[in-house]
């Protein structure tokens, strides 16, 4: 009895073996639909799975880049904690330095007038120039150029006198309590007269910009940036 049901078990798997060749044979790839049912549900299973796997695929794609992104604002994040770590940790002397400089930013400011000041600085510039015997020829103040902060205030001047006075008119204007500049310089002999010169030069002058200058330039900043 053992021996006939090995027999026939042997039998039915060699039929099985013949029916599933017999259907994965003479296949038309142009038409999937007439295929018999196992070869067109491998098929299924095969499109089926490669669906799933490139939406994993596509979906760790995804998940890497955003794994990246935020691998790069972790690396900012820890930049920033030490920079404010550090600034932390330096707080008293940064606050000394700040401090300092608020004093050394005074000290310039102070050394710029008013615009009500502005004559009286004119002034000193002329009786620099007297209190050393030189010559006034010219001593004119130009058109009043007004930059962000401040007001420049360009002045022709012309002088004659010797080359020792104008030297120390040079000096006096250098040592005023406000800020001077001379610019532009030219010397030129006096014909007939040894030992004196003509000098040709631009003082520059500044100041403070007063409440509606500072409006105005504030406007005018805001119509600029607000062009199109």
């Amino acid at each position: 009895m053992a021996k006939k049901k090995s027999s026939k078990l042997d039998i039915d798997l060699s039929g099985l073996q013949q029916t599933l060749r017999s259907q994965f044979s003479g296949l038309d790839p142009n038409d999937p639909t007439q295929w018999p049912s196992v070869p067109r549900y491998l098929l299924l299973a095969f499109i089926a799975t490669a669906v799933v796997v490139g939406l994993w695929f596509a979906w760790l794609s995804s998940f890497q880049e955003e794994l990246d992104a935020e691998r790069a604002k972790e690396v900012q994040l820890r930049t920033d904690y030490q920079k404010k770590l550090s600034q932390a940790v330096n707080l008293d002397a940064l606050r000394q330095q700040l401090e300092q400089v608020q004093q050394y930013v005074t000290q310039l400011e102070k050394q710029l007038p008013s615009k009500a000041e502005m004559d009286a600085l004119l002034s000193d510039i002329n009786q620099a120039g007297l209190g050393r015997s030189l010559q006034f020829e010219l001593f004119r103040p130009g058109q009043v150029n007004v930059k962000e902060y401040y007001a420049e205030l360009p002045i022709a001047v012309k002088v004659t006198g010797s080359y020792h006075d104008i030297g120390l008119f040079a000096a006096d204007v250098a040592n005023l309590s406000r800020i001077v500049t001379l610019n532009n310089i030219t010397l030129t002999p006096v014909a007939n007269r040894p030992g004196f010169l003509t000098m040709d030069c631009t003082a520059k002058t500044f100041r403070y910009l007063d409440q509606d200058e500072i409006g105005a330039q504030k406007k005018a900043a805001t119509a600029k940036g607000g062009k199109p």
